[in-house]
């Protein structure tokens, strides 16, 4: 029986949710979450938004192919259906990484996104009899700690690997999604989102990238053929990018030694498409190797400008000439469009190639002004998955990056 006006305010006033109490609570849970094990997550947090008033607490986690939002089984969770993130409360608080609140007969149902960093983990959902801007506060620093504990916890189980699955993944596709970075990053400055197709089949495309100091690093590679050869290749790629990377060498140097790693490993008649980027956050300049792949796309204002052609080189493993460096100004606000063959080089049997022209028709009927990076790479990944039929015969990637321009320095200053 839903509760009257009085009893709810009654309730109210019975649990403390001051900045205060919150901070206990907070540093209570911080302090037991050290040593607990995985399966102890769930239970913790239930009993932790019991604490203040809250019920029904539920924890979604992000599927692999970015469809659905999953239900994460725990002592202590209500485990329903999946959610989908395309027209849900769940999915806009994931997408918009914001709170959503939902009323209903016994109270409100809050959604609040789960964020590591600026990495969408998921959603925690929890219901109360009313909401004020104390438990916003304190549900919102919450749902950070919980994002937290999962992300760091995954690494000491599967429950949580095996609770995003809504199919079953192949070996090499396993070796791959082991490989990647969190799939968007934000900040103040720059933003990057990135996607893979198949989700649970893809073997040779990856992608990686790294923020150091004022420089964001990125490569999205394609090793040739299929399955757990192509996935081997792709690691052997990903780890010389990324010990070249962290040696800190210029971009034809970087290029000079994946190459010679993958020739020396794999032998010359196996090599992997590439491009090697940096952005200077500062300044807006992109500068990019192409070893192999379409040419990036810019977007401006939700239309495509230009390709940004570039005198290109052999792929990796080629042994190509010392190659040469493209360069862009970009503007604030700026996209930049990083994608393997397989997303315009698909087609049904007999059919034309998808085409970058139709590619180019796609991003700007599927952008929309006010979404964010990661919901635009989303959106157009599904959006050309679905005119493929929901097939692929090769792995499609895209990355994402977005100039924001402007300043972090304000984030290492507390408030007086």
């Amino acid at each position: 029986m839903a509760m009257t006006e009085s009893e709810r305010r009654a309730r109210k006033v019975m649990v403390d949710r001051s900045e205060g109490f919150g901070e206990r609570l907070l540093g209570m849970l911080l302090d037991r979450a050290h040593e607990m094990p995985p399966q102890l997550i769930a239970p913790l947090v239930a009993e932790e938004v019991a604490r203040v008033g809250g019920r029904d607490v539920s924890i979604l986690l992000q599927d692999y192919g970015q469809l659905v939002l999953a239900p994460l089984p725990g002592r202590g969770l209500v485990v329903g259906g999946s959610e989908s993130i395309d027209g849900s409360s769940a999915g806009r608080a994931f997408l918009r990484a914001t709170p959503v609140e939902e009323p209903q007969a016994d109270g409100v149902r809050m959604f609040l996104p789960l964020l590591d960093g600026s990495d969408q983990v998921g959603v925690m959902a929890v219901t109360l009899d009313a909401v004020d801007d104390d438990d916003r506060r304190l549900l919102r620093r919450l749902a950070g700690l919980v994002a937290d504990m999962l992300v760091t916890k995954s690494s000491y189980t599967d429950q949580f690997f095996r609770a995003r699955r809504r199919e079953r993944m192949s070996v090499a596709a396993e070796i791959q999604w082991s490989l990647l970075p969190p799939l968007i990053m934000v900040t103040p400055q720059v933003a990057v989102a990135g996607i893979l197709e198949p989700a649970y089949d893809v073997a040779g495309d990856s992608f990686d990238y790294a923020l150091n100091d004022d420089i964001v690093h990125l490569a999205v590679i394609d090793a040739m053929g299929h399955g757990l050869n192509a996935a081997v290749l792709a690691t052997v790629a990903i780890g010389a990018y990324r010990h070249a990377r962290r040696a800190d060498i210029g971009l034809a140097e970087l290029y000079a030694f994946m190459d010679a790693a993958v020739d020396e490993q794999f032998g010359p008649d196996h090599f992997v498409t590439a491009q090697m980027a940096r952005l200077d956050v500062r300044s807006g300049v992109l500068r990019w190797v192409n070893a192999g792949h379409p040419a990036p796309l810019l977007i401006r204002d939700h239309r495509v400008v230009q390709a940004l052609e570039s005198p290109g080189t052999l792929p990796v493993g080629f042994g190509g000439d010392e190659p040469q460096i493209g360069e862009e100004e970009l503007r604030r606000g700026d996209r930049v469009l990083f994608f393997t063959d397989g997303l315009v080089e698909e087609h049904e049997s007999g059919g034309e190639q998808f085409g970058e022209k139709r590619l180019i028709d796609f991003i700007e009927r599927a952008g929309r002004p006010s979404e964010g990076i990661q919901e635009m790479a989303r959106r157009l990944s599904h959006a050309l998955m679905r005119e493929r039929g929901g097939v692929t015969s090769d792995d499609a990637t895209l990355f994402l990056l977005e100039w924001r321009g402007g300043t972090a320095d304000h984030l290492a200053t507390m408030d007086p």
